[in-house]
């Protein structure tokens, strides 16, 4: 094995995959560990990214931010152990991969548009995620309701058996057509399913799947 296949194969060790995608013009929030005497504590830095450095295991992203009136930039390498995590605050539309031109602007010139588009994507992944995490109110259990129509009830406050037991059929129209869902066929048994799922009564609703099962053969 030569060197260079050597390096790579240490450096995939250290290499980490838990920094969420960004580009310049985001604003992110950094919690690194710092580290004082035989104490460490985690601090957290929110700021704008200026600056991707793309350079293999030692790519880093520079993150600016004004802290009492005065412009403070701050270099991250992505796969540093002193990180503890990063998250996106908002997305930000710029044309340009280094955004310099910030340091001479002040107030409201040195704000970025925000990115509309991938402001939506992000709510859309947060909402899929919120009908995963439903809970025992998982509503991806009634026949036809999958990931992406249970994200759609759930931004529709129809994130419990109960509140969909009690939706009319214009309600659960009306949910999908706003996020751009497309329907499901069992559309109006979804209520009575979860009528059943409401009141924990599991024998009562495989009895109505199978009835149902029955009616399309």
């Amino acid at each position: 094995m030569n060197r260079g296949a050597l390096l790579k194969v240490v450096e995939k060790r250290f290499t980490r995959s838990d920094i969420p995608a960004f580009k310049p013009g985001d604003t992110v929030r950094v919690n690194y560990k710092v580290v004082e005497g035989t104490r460490s504590r985690v601090q957290a830095y929110e700021g704008m990214v200026i600056k991707i450095k793309r350079n293999g295991f030692n790519s880093s992203f520079t993150v600016r931010k004004i802290s009492f009136g005065e412009g403070v930039e701050r270099i991250f390498p992505f796969n540093s152990p002193l990180i503890d995590s990063v998250s996106v605050v908002n997305f930000g539309r710029v044309r340009r991969a280094k955004l310099y031109y910030l340091r001479e602007l002040k107030g409201k010139a040195a704000r970025i548009r925000a990115d509309r588009g991938r402001v939506m994507k992000g709510l859309d992944a947060e909402r899929e995620e919120a009908a995963e995490a439903a809970g025992a109110d998982q509503l991806t259990k009634i026949e036809g309701i999958g990931p992406k129509i249970a994200s759609a009830l759930v931004a529709a406050g129809l994130e419990t058996f109960a509140k969909l037991a009690a939706a009319t059929e214009d309600q659960l129209k009306r949910a999908l057509e706003a996020s751009k869902v497309r329907g499901s066929a069992s559309l109006s048994t979804w209520p009575k399913q979860a009528e059943f799922l409401a009141k924990g009564d599991e024998e009562g609703f495989q009895a109505y799947l199978a009835t149902l099962a029955a009616g399309r053969e």
